[in-house]
């Protein structure tokens, strides 16, 4: 017998079937996938399939993630949106009364984000440079959760600068970094000891951090909080 269990923050879930369990978010629009991703239905509500292959927020919270500090009605900043799939997930996390800000600066992804906000209309995104956070002011609010995957050098400074312009003073944020796109000369732990490193003295406090092996090589998940919380 299919069953639902709750993952340590609300909105995210288990499908348990026997031995197999699938994560999975409660879809924000039933009959809409975006991806290709399969789709439950189990008592009425609808879920989706949530692989940690196609995303690292996936792949961090089956490596062993504690806790996501996103909920209903949060308002997310998210850095680095690509074409959307994963936001779609943090989107129906988040719910009607959320929303994501999907900050991506290549045109050809933008696109795809545009035609998903056309359907999921807590998705706002925004054509700009996350490493210039003054760019979106016009677009953004405050903030209580920062997410971000960009392929930079400088990404622990990127996510302090936008934390520092957005973040509110009790929250939070999740950082992907992928060593090879930070310095490919440099042995993975030592980019991430200098990422954690960049992040603290720019008045982030380092919670804790996730490797995202099998699901991805050479990376790592850093959750912080605003120095003041």
């Amino acid at each position: 017998m299919t069953a639902v269990e709750t993952w340590r923050s609300d909105g995210v879930y288990f499908i348990v079937d026997g031995d197999d369990r699938r994560l999975a978010t409660e879809n924000l629009v039933p009959g809409t996938a975006h991806f290709g991703e399969r789709t439950v239905e189990i008592e009425g509500t609808e879920y989706r399939l949530w692989s940690p292959y196609r995303s690292k927020l996936s792949s961090a919270i089956l490596s062993g993630l504690s806790n996501l500090d996103i909920s209903r009605g949060s308002r997310v900043l998210y850095l680095g949106a690509a074409s959307g799939t994963t936001a779609s997930y943090v989107s129906d996390i988040v719910g009607d009364g959320g929303a994501v800000y999907c900050v991506e600066f290549a045109p050809r992804p933008m696109r795809e984000l545009l035609r998903m906000s056309r359907i999921r209309k807590n998705i706002v995104p925004i054509l700009s440079d996350a490493r210039k956070p003054e760019g979106y002011s016009h677009l953004m609010t405050e903030v209580e959760f920062i997410y971000q995957d960009v392929a930079q050098p400088n990404q622990g400074q990127i996510f302090c600068s936008n934390s520092e312009a957005y973040l509110d003073p009790s929250g939070s944020g999740l950082l992907m970094v992928k060593s090879r796109s930070v310095d490919v000369a440099k042995r993975p732990d030592q980019v991430f000891r200098q990422t954690i490193s960049d992040m603290e003295s720019g008045g982030l406090r380092v919670t804790e951090t996730v490797g995202l092996n099998p699901f991805v090589k050479d990376h790592i998940a850093i959750a912080a909080v605003n120095g003041e919380k």
